[in-house]
């Protein structure tokens, strides 16, 4: 079992950044490939960005690319996303997820197989 935390959510105005982190616990020992999903009221769960185990590769949706970046320190077991140029747009709570998929497709929800418990992220205008 893995358990994830998110941290970092909270309200800003359009324009503001933000960081958001997920930390890992429990059997961290595999290579996980991690990702960020949101999901705004009524509407579906959907694909933020993903990062490789390595950090070396990094994977984002188009709405959200130039504006965030994924790192992720492995020593530490926590992956981060910085959310630049923040739009009303991007309210929504805020999931990461460990894969252990081989091979993944990284924007596939069903391809993860933990997730925390959710961030909230609102925007104002």
């Amino acid at each position: 079992q893995v358990q994830l935390v998110e941290s970092g959510g909270g309200l800003v105005q359009a324009g503001d950044s933000l960081r958001l982190s997920c930390a890992a616990s429990g059997r961290t020992r595999s290579r996980y490939a991690m990702g960020w999903f949101r999901q705004a009221p009524g509407k579906e769960r959907e694909f933020v960005g993903a990062i490789s185990w390595s950090g070396s590769s990094t994977y984002y949706a188009d709405s959200v690319t130039g504006r965030f970046t994924i790192s992720r320190n492995n020593a530490i077991n926590t992956v981060y996303l910085q959310m630049n140029s923040l739009k009303p747009e991007d309210t929504a709570v805020y999931f990461c997820a460990t894969s252990t998929a081989s091979p993944i497709a990284y924007g596939r929800g069903s391809d993860y197989d933990y997730w925390g418990q959710g961030t909230q992220v609102t925007v104002s205008s």
